[in-house]
């Protein structure tokens, strides 16, 4: 991975004089000539430019990384002569088999080539000439992926409705759940669908289920990283069962609709000619169905061949085949069921042609 360079001067960067103490000057060098007793004190190179620290832009903001990544940070410097660079972790000193450090003339590399989450923390370079000292810190947070939450439970099932319950992950992978996201699988297919995703509470109410099937829910956990390897999935299926629906009609007294007969058309007179046949008709309404007599002169003439008699949704006919001078006379057409009787009549005249 490419080292983050970025020469612009950052505000964070700290420059501090500091005492002169013995450890900032060399050792004094003794001559063949004169004794180990007789030190000759050496001067300081004088200060050509002061430490100053250049801290790229990415980094004034907490550098994230994933675990497993490589940590490659370049930071520039100045000063002259060379400074003396330091990096620290947490106050405290490097693990040396974790990280490595390589300082150049006007740079300083901090590399970890598999990045784990105990290498996060606050990282500080300082950068040290004579008296002087310049300081910069680096915010380092190494993530991974969430731990699944820790329980799912069906809670209720109601309609075409299933309510879910669950519990946080204890482990959020080093950095803020950004929600949760839910899935359901019918039985039938098998196959996993997002209910929602990046949900924040840690109940849900999934609705529109299929009336029929049987359903089963998991939930993972997200973060930065992505989402957890596995997820928990409910014990209970959620059995979405059609509704009885019980129809109770109201009681209703039965109507009664007998009656006695009743003739609504009456027989009409008529005349008709010798050797022609005839009809007559008339309407009866009665309940129950009654019963049609036909008389002539007042005397039955049901069965005699030369009359036919028909009934038919309460319209009654007679039909004279081939009428003669001696079939005129008074028609009467009676009906009679149990709750009474009823007659018309007309009268009937036969001519002859001339």
């Amino acid at each position: 991975m490419e080292a983050v360079t970025a020469p612009e001067v950052a505000s964070r960067p700290t420059l501090k004089v500091k005492e002169a103490s013995p450890a900032d000057a060399e050792e004094p060098q003794t001559s063949p000539r004169q004794g180990a007793s007789s030190p000759i004190p050496q001067l300081l190179a004088p200060l050509e430019e002061q430490p100053k620290i250049w801290l790229p832009r990415a980094l004034r903001q907490t550098y994230i990384r994933k675990v497993g990544d490589t940590v490659n940070l370049r930071i520039p410097f100045q000063g002259k002569p060379k400074p003396r660079a330091t990096w620290t972790h947490n106050s405290c000193a490097l693990d040396a088999s974790r990280v490595s450090v390589r300082n150049g003339e006007q740079d300083s590399i901090l590399f970890i080539r598999e990045a784990q989450r105990a290498d996060s923390g606050r990282y500080q370079l300082s950068v040290q000439l004579g008296g002087l000292e310049a300081t910069a810190t680096i915010d380092i947070l190494v993530i991974e992926r969430p731990g699944p939450p820790q329980s799912i439970k069906l809670v209720d099932v109601w309609d075409s409705n299933a309510t879910l319950e669950w519990t946080p992950p204890q482990d959020t992978g080093n950095a803020a759940l950004l929600g949760y996201t839910v899935q359901k699988a019918d039985t039938k297919s098998g196959l996993w669908f997002t209910v929602l995703e990046r949900y924040h509470r840690t109940s849900f109410t999934v609705s529109n289920l299929i009336i029929g099937n049987s359903y089963a829910f998991r939930v993972f956990a997200e973060n930065q990283c992505g989402l957890s390897e596995t997820a928990p999935i409910t014990a209970d299926l959620a059995h979405i069962q059609k509704a009885v629906t019980v129809y109770k009609t109201k009681g209703f007294a039965q109507r009664d609709f007998s009656e006695a007969p009743k003739f609504t058309q009456p027989l009409v007179n008529c005349t008709t000619v010798t050797g022609y046949d005839t009809q007559l008709f008339c309407c009866v309404r009665a309940s129950p169905k009654p019963k049609i007599v036909w008389l002539k002169n007042n005397m039955d003439i049901q069965g005699n061949p030369k009359y036919r008699a028909l009934t038919h949704l309460g319209i009654c006919s007679l039909e004279i085949r081939k009428p003669g001078p001696f079939d005129g006379g008074i028609y009467t057409c009676k009906a009679v069921n149990p709750l009474g009787e009823a007659s018309v009549d007309c009268r009937v005249d036969v001519t002859t042609p001339l």
